[in-house]
């Protein structure tokens, strides 16, 4: 079936960039695949749609499982894959030789920690990157997909080394830049009482993604960002015992819940049809409080609902992405890449990302140890951005014979 052709942003005038990708797997579907081939497949991933300026000059690919794509595509499209990450970025010459350099590390069989967190080899695969900008005396831009790491000691030392080696760094999934809907953002310089998400699925993946929604709303608050003082991770009937507390505000969760394209049936209770809530807690430094709930067996969406002072008035948003190939969220995700990879500036802050990762961790810690609310002076860090989101052109809406 056919898609219909729209514009990709993208920076005017630009010139090609040679990007080295640093990958975890590849396979149908991967982050790798979803970011990675729209770079030689276009954003459609069908070859044609509208094209980055970006070519892909070399791949490593650090697990080769059964359903791997990588060796498939470089034969087809005629870039080489290599066995070390170092000649991914030098491109066998021994001195930095790319424009820029994306590490996406989201599949494969790694590890879990003692806090259910996929031990992802961010820190080992952008030591190696650093060691080649060192050896070479230069240093290109950096996207991080997703969070910085999965524990704070490694992505706080990834991010001081790149402040260090002055190495522009942006991280982040697409949750900032999908479509809203209705389309509004929080009001830049507004004073925000609270603000209620809901999320579904996997804690480490998609709690992430659920945190970097809340975060790319609340940074716009008056004052700008103040830091995370403690975060606090309730599961079971503790989630619902903290509603009765009033620890999260109903009106926003009903509001959030009504924002879903597919609502929880009203028929039932949400604690009958949810068995194993999550409940993040996160307060801020400024006295704002977010919330964001996992309600699997309720939920398949993200939404989110805010509550203004003085006023009390109510604001929420869907947050949707396209899942069915080709996900053109990925390609407005891609489209902030590009443009840090053409400027050398980030297109967003990536203390945005160090925050929600670092929350993300203690939020993971805080549930292992049985909900303890838990001070995280080192979340305390101020940043302020300009960086605002742009509705995107309507996606694709006709689904392929073939699924997802």
């Amino acid at each position: 079936m056919s898609f219909v052709c729209f514009v990709v942003p993208s920076v005017q005038a630009a010139e090609q960039r040679n990007v080295a990708a640093i990958v975890t797997v590849y396979h149908h579907n991967s982050h790798a695949d979803l970011i990675v081939s729209r770079l030689f497949q276009t954003h459609t991933l069908d070859g044609k749609g509208d094209s980055p300026q970006l070519k892909l000059a070399s791949l490593y690919v650090d697990q080769f499982p059964k359903n791997d794509i990588s060796r498939k595509l470089a034969a087809e499209y005629k870039f080489p894959i290599y066995d070390k990450i170092s000649d991914a970025l030098t491109l066998g010459t021994g001195k930095l030789a790319v424009d820029g350099v994306l590490l996406i590390a989201e599949h494969g069989d790694y590890p879990t920690s003692d806090t259910g967190a996929v031990v992802w080899p961010k820190r080992r695969m952008f030591e190696q990157i650093a060691k080649v900008f060192e050896q070479s005396g230069r240093v290109v831009p950096v996207f991080i997909d997703k969070h910085v790491a999965d524990n704070w000691t490694d992505m706080k030392w990834m991010y001081d080394t790149a402040q260090r080696m002055k190495i522009p760094l942006m991280a982040g999934s697409s949750l900032p830049v999908v479509w809203r809907r209705p389309a509004v953002d929080v009001e830049r310089g507004a004073k925000l009482k609270e603000i209620v998400a809901v999320s579904y699925h996997t804690l480490d993946g998609y709690g992430f993604h659920a945190l970097e929604m809340v975060q790319c709303l609340v940074e716009r608050r008056r004052g700008g960002e103040t830091g995370i003082e403690s975060v606090q991770c309730l599961t079971g009937k503790a989630v619902w015992d903290a509603g009765e507390k009033k620890m999260y505000d109903a009106e926003l969760l009903k509001t959030a819940l009504g924002r879903l394209e597919r609502p929880p049936s009203a028929e039932k209770k949400l604690s009958d049809l949810v068995p194993e809530p999550v409940l993040f807690v996160i307060d801020y430094a400024d006295g704002l409080r977010a919330n964001v709930l996992t309600l699997n067996g309720a939920v398949g969406e993200w939404s989110v609902a805010w509550r203004y002072k003085p006023g009390n008035r109510v604001e929420s948003r869907l947050f949707w992405t396209q899942e069915w190939r080709p996900l053109m969220h990925f390609a407005f995700l891609l489209a902030g890449i590009e443009q840090m990879f053409q400027t050398g500036k980030p297109a967003w802050p990536v203390e945005r990302t160090l925050l929600t990762s670092g929350a993300l961790d203690a939020l993971l810690t805080s549930k292992k140890e049985g909900g303890k609310r838990i001070e995280t002076p080192h979340l305390r860090f101020q940043y302020a951005t300009d960086w605002s989101w742009n509705d995107p052109p309507p996606p694709p809406l006709n689904r392929p014979l073939d699924g997802p």
